[in-house]
């Protein structure tokens, strides 16, 4: 079990098909990209993690509360924001991302978390019009364009708080974190606005950097298909595009690599985008994620990802190695998938291996330790061990 999150890295929760991505900048700040919380997870002989029992213990604590810097929304569906509003009771919320999608949908379309995520960005944004700065709990960024921002009600909406594709974030709930953070934007494009749902999902890369220019980072697209996908490598800059960890869109979907054109009879494999995804990959440090239910040995026609092609086509193109979160390191206790800039290099958390159990546990330490004193210089009080004075 995950007893504390990495000092600095990426951690992919097995919440079944659905997408919980937990982005640990430092100590203090905590990114959630998506929530899948079920129910039936609660139950002992459910494999998938009760995540809402797990992160926020694991949260840093803002005024004896769980603190959450950002809770970014990818799109409105149910598999990425489902227990959103026990969330927002549960932490504090420094500020929220979305995509202006969120507000074009009618409310028997969302279900009642998305609806919650809908009335809690409504708030912030009218607030952040009638104030203009606002403090932690009340900030909100728009992501992408949206013709919502120039009806009456989003007037007067703060440009810096407005961030198109082709643009990067550094600043973190008031904080800039330049130093240590980058979330590239690549999608949604303003013309997939009002196309299907999906292909309306925030697509970034996020980087996470130490002062000595080591970097780990992470692809992730929501549940964008193939044509969007396919834009954003076509048009984007190749620092923009590498990463380390890619997390497969759509749940391991074949929609991102296999398509059906105008002209064509049938689903076929674009290589194009496959090879620049591989391209794109550092060759020595690439793993491929895939936050889902475990894949099966085959599909039927129709039937919902994870599909079988498409993780045979990544097992074919990633450095390392392909892994889904429902199977890791098995599927009948599966732990979540941790990524870490550790020792100025990429580190992959494998839980079969004693030695990183080891490794944690002393980061775990070192974290009680630095909680205790306010800083990891070590003691410069000469009090020796059982003295009181």
């Amino acid at each position: 079990m995950l007893d504390t999150l990495p000092e600095q890295g990426f951690t992919f929760w097995p919440v079944g098909n659905g997408d919980s991505t937990t982005v640990t900048i430092d100590d203090e700040t905590v990114i959630q990209i998506d929530l899948h919380n079920l129910e039936a997870a609660d139950d002992d002989d459910d494999p998938r993690t009760p995540i809402l029992d797990r992160l926020p213990v694991l949260l840093p604590e803002v005024d004896d509360k769980p603190y959450l810097s950002v809770f970014v929304l990818t799109h409105p569906d149910n598999d990425h924001c489902l227990g959103f509003a026990e969330l927002l009771k549960t932490v504090t919320i420094g500020e929220i991302w979305f995509s202006p999608r969120v507000f074009r949908e009618y409310t028997k379309d969302l279900c009642d978390d998305a609806v919650a995520f809908r009335d809690e960005a409504k708030r912030r944004v009218a607030k952040t019009i009638q104030d203009g700065e606002v403090s932690s709990g009340d900030r909100v960024r728009i992501i992408g364009y949206s013709e919502l921002l120039e009806e009456d009600d989003y007037k007067g909406f703060p440009d810096d708080k407005l961030t198109v594709p082709g643009n990067p974030i550094t600043e973190v709930d008031g904080d800039d974190k330049v130093d240590s953070f980058r979330a590239f934007i690549h999608a949604p494009f303003k013309d997939d606005e009002a196309g299907d749902r999906n292909d309306t999902s925030i697509g970034m890369q996020m980087t996470l950097k130490n002062g000595d220019g080591n970097l780990i980072r992470a692809m992730l697209l929501g549940d964008l298909s193939y044509p969007v996908v396919s834009r954003v490598f076509d048009v984007s800059e190749r620092d923009d595009l590498e990463w380390e960890v890619f997390l497969a869109p759509h749940h391991c979907s074949k929609s991102v690599m296999y398509w059906k054109g105008e002209n064509d009879e049938k689903e076929n494999l674009q290589q194009g985008l496959l090879d620049q995804i591989k391209d794109s990959a550092n060759s020595d440090f690439g793993y491929v994620i895939s936050s889902s239910n475990p894949i099966p040995s085959s599909n039927k026609d129709g039937d919902n990802p994870p599909h079988r092609k498409a993780a045979d086509r990544y097992e074919e193109i990633v450095p390392t190695r392909f892994l889904c979160t429902q199977e890791h390191p098995n599927e009948e206790e599966p732990e979540p998938i941790v990524f870490e800039l550790a020792d100025d290099v990429p580190d992959y958390h494998d839980p079969s291996d004693d030695s990183d159990q080891s490794s944690s546990n002393a980061r775990s330490l070192k974290r009680t330790v630095v909680a205790a004193r306010g800083s990891d210089a070590p003691s410069k009080d000469p009090t020796r061990f059982g003295s009181f004075l």
